[in-house]
């Protein structure tokens, strides 16, 4: 079974690194992926105090619906980056910064 996302469709945006590694994809985060992550996981610890009321185990469900809420905003967020990277989503500003890297790299 072939998972590879590039096998099966074509990016429609230029490509800046076609099999970026997890450091760099971190690295890549802007400020709108940062904001998703915060406020995926501020809804999930709201989410997850609400429905702790009534049993009576607030800060366990609060503390569990938080984690739940970072990791899907983190993967949330990677995603939108690595989607960028790949030339899959827009990705002006990576295509600059690529650019600029690479012009700096041949003057130097």
């Amino acid at each position: 079974m072939n998972t590879d996302i590039t096998a099966s469709a074509k990016p429609e945006y230029p490509v800046v690194d076609r099999n970026p590694p997890f450091t760099k994809t971190v690295a890549n985060f802007n400020t709108l992926d940062y904001l998703r992550l915060t406020t995926i996981t501020g809804i999930s610890v709201t989410v997850g105090y609400l429905s702790g009321i009534k049993p009576g185990i607030r800060g366990p469900s609060m503390v569990t619906g938080g984690l739940i809420g970072l990791m899907g905003g983190f993967m949330y967020a990677y995603q939108n980056s690595a989607g960028r990277l790949m030339g899959f989503f827009p990705n002006e500003g990576e295509v600059a910064k690529a650019k600029e890297m690479a012009l700096f790299i041949l003057a130097g």
